[in-house]
């Protein structure tokens, strides 16, 4: 390849040694080393997100964009498309992942028709496929953009327009037609629109009907072409709509079996999303994965004093300790999964090198994230919390009832007459503080090393 991002090398592993100072190179992140007996790069599978990495212009709602990036001579905007491959794939090499994730819109511009879109599609398509031959690159997931065009004002699935509804399915068809053109292991449903903004003018239950019925005929045409992905739905509370109908983990897995989709669909989270919905990254990642529908992970970070989805690149190892440790219990991201990077600069971070140095520090955030949580799990130290406190479930009277040999009457009779310093006595500290001081010191130990 060529050096189209000039002045910028192949970004390397140097470990801790290299000094407190950041760099273009990784501190923590080293792909080939064995953690809990799997190389890194297989617990993380790292993917770069075409449409905040090449075509976000980092707007924010009160400013025009301030980007500028080395493709941006090409003005004509299929050149433009056609070129920024070229500058995508030295990109991914450089960057040394192994996976990439787009939405459909991200590749092309759209023509005055769907058969014209699709054609444009198609040309830029034929380019990205030729480069995974030669380089081997991968898509963790594609999806479709049903929700920047203005025609999927009110939503596409959800759409109060049938005509709307069916474009969307028709745009939908050959997105599952690309994403089995480029072997993407994973198709993700996101739904940008897919809410609602008063509930005086909707019909929920008609709505939910339709997007449901939306997905199930998705996973109909994949299976019908022989596109082997795992589907994905990716839960957001709020914005742009003032109420999503995947709101959280546990919401979207309420919808997925009332309408019959847990068979064929697991969950893509993200940590900004879950803040929105006033959770944890971690308390998503748990739901998911204790319903064994982890599929997988978006990896960003929301600011806490700000009240919308503003994608920032993972840089708090804490936040990233806490998933991966989810991550370490569960064995892998899902069956296919990875770590997506749905990040994009700030605004004021408007260069190309820019680009470089926040996937560095998002990659090694969640490489040193998973270094802590395998010592986590080599130590048995959280694992033995758990199991002291609820030590009295394991035996006795516990044990009794996880078996359905007590019952009301059985529990009353065994409790009636037991004075209230006995039950004071059955009490226990959690020694939460004592947990967190814990945990701070294999984070600080544990990299240090």
């Amino acid at each position: 390849m060529s050096d189209l991002w000039q002045g910028i090398d192949k970004v390397q592993y140097v470990g801790p040694q290299h000094g407190k100072k950041s760099g273009l190179a990784f501190q923590y992140y080293n792909p080939e080393e064995e953690i809990l007996g799997k190389k890194m790069k297989d617990w993380l599978r790292f993917s770069v997100a075409y449409w905040h990495t090449f075509n976000q212009r980092l707007v924010d709602p009160f400013g025009d964009g301030t980007a500028t990036r080395p493709y941006d001579k090409y003005t004509d905007p299929m050149d433009n498309a056609l070129a920024k491959v070229d500058y995508a794939f030295e990109f991914y090499n450089k960057l040394g992942v192994d996976y990439f994730a787009f939405h459909d819109r991200d590749l092309a511009p759209e023509g005055n028709t769907l058969r014209e879109t699709n054609a444009n599609l198609d040309k830029v398509i034929d380019k990205i496929v030729e480069y995974q031959k030669s380089t081997g690159m991968k898509v963790l997931w594609n999806t479709s953009n049903l929700f920047t065009n203005p025609r999927f004002l009110s939503g596409a699935g959800t759409a109060p327009s049938a005509k709307i509804y069916a474009y969307a399915a028709a745009q939908l068809k050959h997105s599952l037609e690309v994403g089995k053109r480029v072997g993407a292991e994973n198709y993700v449903f996101w739904g940008g629109r897919e809410g609602y903004e008063s509930l005086w003018n909707t019909d929920m239950k008609r709505e939910q009907e339709h997007i449901a019925k939306l997905f199930h005929l998705a996973k109909d045409y994949a299976n019908e072409i022989g596109f082997d992905a795992q589907m994905l739905l990716e839960p957001k509370p709020k914005e742009p709509t003032t109420h999503q109908y995947d709101f959280d983990a546990a919401t979207t897995l309420n919808f997925m079996r009332e309408f019959g989709l847990d068979k064929d669909f697991k969950l893509n989270l993200e940590g900004n999303h879950a803040n929105l919905a006033g959770h944890t990254y971690q308390h998503e990642i748990r739901v998911a994965r204790e319903a064994n529908m982890l599929g997988s992970l978006d990896a960003n970070q929301g600011d806490k004093l700000i009240g919308w989805d503003i994608d920032e690149y993972p840089s708090n190892l804490y936040e990233t300790t806490a998933a991966m440790w989810e991550v370490v219990q569960a064995g892998s991201i899902g069956p296919r999964g990875g770590l997506n990077f749905d990040s994009k600069p700030r605004r004021t971070s408007w260069t190309a090198e820019d680009l470089f140095y926040g996937h560095i520090v998002g990659m090694d955030t969640f490489a040193a994230g998973l270094r802590v949580a395998a010592a986590l799990k080599e130590d048995g130290y959280l694992d033995d919390v758990v199991k002291t406190r609820y030590a009295s479930w394991d035996e006795g009277l516990g044990k009794d009832i996880e078996a359905g040999k007590e019952d009301f009457k059985s529990l009353e009779a065994k409790l009636l007459d037991v004075p209230q310093s006995e039950l004071r006595a059955a009490t226990q500290s959690d020694h939460l503080e004592q947990i967190k001081d814990t945990l701070n010191h294999y984070i600080v130990q544990t990299l240090a090393k």
